[in-house]
């Protein structure tokens, strides 16, 4: 099963276009061991409070188990990728 990277983002947010182009450029590189979502917290409100989403933007890499890790802030691509390796299994 392949990881979700979710993008919690905001319709105002100018830093979560950049993270979204850094997401995109990651998961393109890695295909489908990588699934991208994009949650707006102002439409998906109970899931943002739910998770305790508290800025955008926010990147929350999760797996078969629930989530594995989160960050809060503008990654660039080699970020993502590094955040991303350290919870593919081995190949």
């Amino acid at each position: 099963m392949p990881l979700v990277l979710t993008l919690y983002s905001s319709s105002f947010c100018g830093a979560c276009a950049q993270t979204r182009r850094s997401l995109e450029d990651a998961t393109r590189l890695l295909g489908d061991r990588v699934v991208l979502r994009e949650v707006n917290v102002a439409l998906h409100l109970e899931e943002s409070e739910r998770l305790d989403i508290q800025a955008t933007p926010t990147t929350v890499l999760s797996g078969t188990n629930g989530e594995l890790e989160r960050a809060a802030g503008v990654p660039n691509t080699p970020q993502v990728l590094s955040l991303i390796a350290r919870h593919l299994p081995a190949a």
